[in-house]
């Protein structure tokens, strides 16, 4: 399967004073803004790239480890993947997915083993040049 998907972004002004906006093809994102502020500090409304490249890691990993544990003939209550991206000295130097995952009789070493593929062959890990973390917690086994 091959296909493609298409994103934007515009810039004004100067790089701690400017603002930006970003689309997404979907238009899931419509001109949502984003800028300094929205990236190196709390408290203005927009997004930034680290977050959401930790939305993307996160749904991503969800929805690969729901097809790996289907493929186990395992199907997921509901899987919740919380993704913590760390900025730091100008680089993405780690993320930790947090996983809390309810699955109908699987045990937890099963559970551990598929939830670490995932992460191997998730395609968003996959692209991403940093340490990537997973804490596991299983609800129901």
């Amino acid at each position: 399967m091959k296909f493609t998907r298409k994103a934007n972004a515009a810039w004004t002004g100067s790089g701690k004073d400017g603002k930006g906006s970003i689309t997404t093809g979907s238009k899931v994102l419509d001109r949502t803004q984003y800028s300094f502020h929205t990236r190196f500090e709390d408290g203005e409304k927009g997004t930034n790239p680290e977050e959401l490249i930790g939305a993307a890691h996160a749904g991503c990993f969800a929805m690969q480890l729901s097809f790996l544990l289907n493929e186990s003939n395992f199907t997921a209550t509901t899987l919740y993947v919380d993704a913590v991206v760390t900025f730091e000295d100008g680089a993405i130097t780690k993320i930790t997915l947090h996983l809390e995952g309810d699955v109908p009789n699987i045990d937890a070493e099963q559970f551990q083993q598929i939830a670490h593929k995932a992460k191997e062959v998730c395609p968003i890990s996959k692209v991403l040049n940093t340490e990537i973390e997973l804490k596991i917690t299983l609800k129901s086994a």
